[in-house]
């Protein structure tokens, strides 16, 4: 091999060298950056005319694992829609109360029928009636908070879908640029690993909306398909709308057509329910939210306050009622009657109120308590009957005429603990749920962490790439001391 020959050979491996070291460096640097993905030179023996000719750099490979990553997506999008939906249900589990909390639904419950109980051992006692009043309004009043707690519930869920609509949007338009980028600078010869750990990062936000699957095309390029078959990229990249309604109302459903559903490039496009295209991460969960969960907790809190109009609105335990007069709560001043209005369940609890005929701050009196509520004037002070016959229709079990509860008789106590304890094991299993599915993914993201840069390791190799351009240096060093010697002959 002549002098020049192993010049040029001693040249491109410390071109190699070089360029080795530039990668662990940029490996160990990078060690801790989200979406970075190990680099790995690529060399092989450069020939000419058959005889070797020194090393030749291929390029820059970006060395990741591609099935877990895709594994950690999908449980990305497991945990994000096990998180959401935990959290609005302990949402809904605290405009409920907890059971034995004096401040829950059921512990006002408690509150109004000891005072019934205090008040009918002396009717004659102003003060005792008068705490009828007040556990009565609250009461009502904690019914009206839970129910508009719950529709807040569902306009937080709805504002949620608001944020992850915009995010998809954009984040899917940003995919098909850094695509387009990517195929450029493939084209080019040039490394164009940095975009594709943008692209990574960007699709790793997308899967915590839906879960999404990454499929390989050509000069880089990626598309991209949820885990139902919907193509979210693959070409020009899908377009998703939802129309906000701003404030919901009980009675408020899509299939009422006040409430707005997803839509695909102008199409319908489902986002619950079996094989559903956008199924599963954090969409599903949030209209889930506000289409089943607060719809059901709110038809149970319906079903509740319903029962208790219903209970104290009957002639036979008021006998001074007569047909369709308001009990003790009523319907927004009047008495419930589903005749005159087949929706008047829908939002009661967001209605339900105190008879004002009972209020002397409304031109009630307190009298009405013990006397009768529509009674001409108050009876023996001493009279307990309404009293007790209020409270034994508290106690008395009957079976609700709607809701989740009606295959069997409750108290009026026993159906709100039912009613409460329900969205409870109901959060709770979901808070469970979500805890694994954490696991799960933060499981996976450690796996892929440890498959990523070992500083260790690169540091091994920056020595070697050191050893290699020390020998191919000291071979150019001889090959000069060579030349200089045969140009002094």
């Amino acid at each position: 091999m002549s002098l020049s020959a192993s010049l040029a050979n001693a040249l491109s491996g410390l071109n190699a060298a070089s360029r080795g070291a530039q990668v662990v460096s940029s490996n160990v640097s990078n060690a801790l950056t989200e979406g970075y993905g190990r680099r790995v030179l690529e060399t092989t023996p450069n020939t000419v005319s058959t005889s070797g000719s020194g090393v030749k750099v291929v390029g820059v490979r970006r060395d990741v694992n591609h099935q877990l990553i895709a594994d950690r997506r999908l449980a990305d999008a497991a945990s994000a829609e096990a998180e959401t939906r935990a959290d609005g249900l302990s949402k809904l589990e605290a405009a409920f109360g907890i059971s034995d909390n004096a401040d829950s639904i059921s512990g006002a419950i408690s509150a109004f029928e000891s005072a019934l109980v205090a008040a009918a051992s002396r009717p004659d006692s102003d003060a005792r009636l008068a705490d009828v009043l007040a556990t009565t309004q609250t009461l009502a009043g904690r019914i009206n908070e839970a129910a508009d707690d719950i529709q807040q519930s569902r306009m937080d869920a709805e504002a949620g879908i608001v944020s992850n609509v915009r995010t998809l949007n954009e984040t899917l338009q940003q995919v098909a640029e850094l695509n387009t980028e990517i195929r450029k600078q493939r084209s080019y010869n040039n490394d164009a690993s940095a975009l594709v750990d943008q692209r990574q990062i960007l699709i790793d936000k997308i899967a915590g909306i839906v879960p999404v699957r990454e499929i390989a095309r050509d000069n880089g390029m990626v598309a991209l398909y949820t885990e139902n078959g919907a193509a979210l990229i693959d070409g020009p990249p899908a377009e998703f709308e939802f129309v906000s309604a701003g404030v919901i109302v009980p009675g408020m459903t899509v299939e009422g057509g006040a409430l707005s559903g997803l839509t695909m490039n102008g199409r319908p496009v489902r986002v619950s329910g079996t094989y559903a295209a956008m199924g599963g991460g954090s969409l599903e969960a949030l209209f889930g939210q506000r289409d089943i969960a607060a719809v059901d907790a709110q038809t149970d809190l319906d079903a509740l306050a319903r029962d208790l109009i219903e209970r104290f609105q009957d002639p036979a335990v008021d006998a001074s009622l007569g047909a369709g007069d308001a009990g003790l709560f009523t319907n927004f001043g009047a008495a419930f009657d589903l005749v005159s209005d087949p929706d008047a369940e829908t939002g009661l609890s967001t209605r339900i109120g105190v008879n004002l005929l009972a209020d002397p701050d409304q031109g009630g009196a307190l009298w009405r308590l013990r006397s009768g509520l529509m009674a001409g004037a108050s009876g023996p002070v001493g009279d307990a009957s309404l009293l007790n016959s209020m409270g034994d229709a508290f106690t008395a079990s009957r079976t609700p005429s709607s809701g989740s509860y009606t295959t069997q008789a409750f108290t009026m106590a026993d159906l709100a603990s039912e009613v409460v304890s329900g969205i409870s094991v109901r959060a709770q299993t979901a808070i469970e749920q979500s805890s694994f599915s954490s696991a799960r993914a933060s499981a996976l993201s450690e796996a892929e962490l440890a498959e990523g840069v070992d500083t260790d390791y690169e540091l091994q190799m920056l020595m070697l790439f050191e050893e290699a351009y020390a020998a191919n240096a000291k071979v150019m060093k001889t090959i000069d001391e060579l030349i200089n010697m045969l140009l002094e002959i």
